[in-house]
């Protein structure tokens, strides 16, 4: 970087679907690869990333952004979130893309801050021993002293 401040990133995650999950970890690991700070705020579904064994899967139910869209009347059919999930994990290692476990070691292991939001906890009934380890619980408050000294702020 050439400025004497460290650039960083400020992400929020609200979504808790292996397709929603990716973008917010890809940017914070390549960010930190960057020598940039990186920080996500985890926040109503999106804790579902941080939980310990998380297994996400993707809705092929109304989403227009599949490359082949599946009519709804198949969406709602047994078994095509398993289909669409696993053609998912297909492409991205095709693609050659980390897998999101290995995605959230890295932030571990860089010590980025991962903020679960308390609030969201407490309205879902979710307790912090049910997230991996190096996860910060806070609220709105601590988010917004976050995102205020961010450089690029950014919501999934």
């Amino acid at each position: 970087m050439s400025d004497d401040k460290q650039k960083s990133i400020c992400i929020i995650a609200t979504k808790g679907t292996l397709d929603m999950a990716y973008p917010p970890l890809i940017l914070a690991t390549t960010a930190i690869a960057m020598d940039m700070k990186a920080s996500i705020f985890f926040t109503f579904y999106g804790l579902d990333i941080i939980k310990k064994g998380a297994s996400l899967g993707v809705a092929p139910l109304a989403n227009p952004a599949a490359p082949m869209p599946i009519p709804n009347i198949i969406g709602v059919l047994p078994g095509m979130t398993m289909m669409a999930t696993m053609m998912m994990k297909s492409w991205m290692g095709n693609a050659n893309v980390a897998k999101l476990d290995k995605l959230l070691d890295i932030c571990v292991k860089e010590k980025m801050l991962m903020i679960g939001c308390q609030m969201t906890m407490d309205v879902m009934g979710v307790k912090k021993e049910q997230f991996i380890d190096g996860i910060t619980i806070g609220g709105a408050g601590m988010y917004l002293d976050t995102a205020l000294d961010a450089d690029i702020n950014l919501a999934f």
